[in-house]
């Protein structure tokens, strides 16, 4: 998963800002406690695409999944991996009793915003991307 994630950063431009460690990456997932938790989508006995998500609180909603990151190789998209991952969410996130699902998306990722409008999904443009380092 951690070469797919690299593969994402590259394709939305950061390569170089993936700096999280396998083991810090691996203890965060399939730890104790983990913190976050992911769908894969294998073909041949590769994993070619994944979700990983995690549970964050909302004030005025709840408890709602939180997709960090949607991803499928290049060369396996349009082969339906992204829309069974997508299912496989919202039904994690009915299962889980959750209060909806939410993500971002960069503004200029066209073909992700298109994926995105098959489900309906609402765009909130008011709200800025905030961040402490």
């Amino acid at each position: 998963m951690l070469e797919l994630i690299k593969g994402l950063a590259l394709y939305e431009r950061a390569a170089g800002q993936v700096t999280v460690s396998l083991d810090h990456f691996e203890e965060s997932g399939f730890g104790e406690r983990p913190v976050w938790w992911a769908f894969v989508a294998e073909t041949e006995g590769e994993v070619r695409g994944f979700a990983l998500y995690y549970i964050r609180y909302s004030t005025w909603k709840g408890q709602r999944l939180y997709l960090e990151d949607i991803y499928v190789e290049p060369e396996y998209r349009g082969r339906g991996i992204g829309s069974l991952l997508m299912g496989r969410l919202m039904a994690e996130t009915k299962a889980r009793g959750l209060h909806g699902m939410v993500w971002q998306a960069l503004e200029w990722n066209e073909p992700a915003l298109r994926f995105y409008r098959r489900y309906g999904a609402k765009f909130d443009r008011e709200w800025v991307n905030c961040e402490l380092l």
